[in-house]
């Protein structure tokens, strides 16, 4: 009987098998490893789009009340109302509502360069409201600034260097120094931010 060359021969079953089992477990391993990634991507995704949503928030936040002006407005009723008006933030219907100043007009618009808004906890939505006119106008939708709030609560420093619960002066024409936010977020903790008010003017 002729026996092939050793370098001739192929591989017994055993070795293809051990193979087999060693490529198996390297496209497991590789498998496992790419779908780790992909969901710690996610994950980072969605928590760099939660610190956005957090800033854009808070920048949206020091615009307004950088640029609050003491100017009374009427309701639609046509009741005053004050020039800032504060609540405590958690069960309120409103959390915050003022005039600011610096309101572009692109389009030139008949329309002041004044704007009152108004910031409302809308189940777990903060919520921003416009109004396009200051005295008796119907107010434009409501735009979502800020998901998954837990919790609000806010703070207001008048001149004497207090801290007030709500911002209720008797001059309804007085802003508030500044103003505190603690904001709890589902997944992020409590967030504190501290606003100069009628800094632009």
């Amino acid at each position: 009987m002729i026996r092939a060359p050793v370098s001739e021969r192929g591989f017994t079953l055993v070795e293809l098998l051990v193979s087999l089992l060693i490529f198996g477990m390297l496209s497991a391993a590789g498998v496992a490893l790419l779908s780790f990634s992909v969901r710690a991507q996610d994950v980072a995704g969605e928590r760099l789009g939660q610190l956005a949503d957090i800033r854009r928030a808070g920048a949206l936040l020091t615009a307004d009340l950088a640029q609050a002006a003491p100017r009374i407005v009427r309701d639609e009723a046509g009741a005053l109302r004050p020039a800032f008006e504060g609540g405590a933030g958690q069960g309120d219907a409103v959390a915050l509502a003022l005039v600011r100043r610096g309101w572009d007009n692109l389009d030139g618009a008949g329309r002041p360069s004044l704007q009152k808004v108004e910031y409302r906890l809308v189940e777990d939505r903060l919520e921003r409201r416009a109004w396009r006119f200051l005295d008796g106008a119907e107010a434009m939708e409501p735009v979502t600034i800020l998901d998954g709030v837990a919790s609000l609560r806010l703070r207001y420093r008048d001149e004497d260097g207090q801290w007030r619960e709500r911002w209720d002066p008797t001059d309804i024409t007085m802003l508030p120094r500044a103003v505190e936010l603690l904001v709890a977020i589902e997944g992020e903790g409590s967030i504190r931010q501290l606003f100069l008010v009628g800094a632009g003017a």
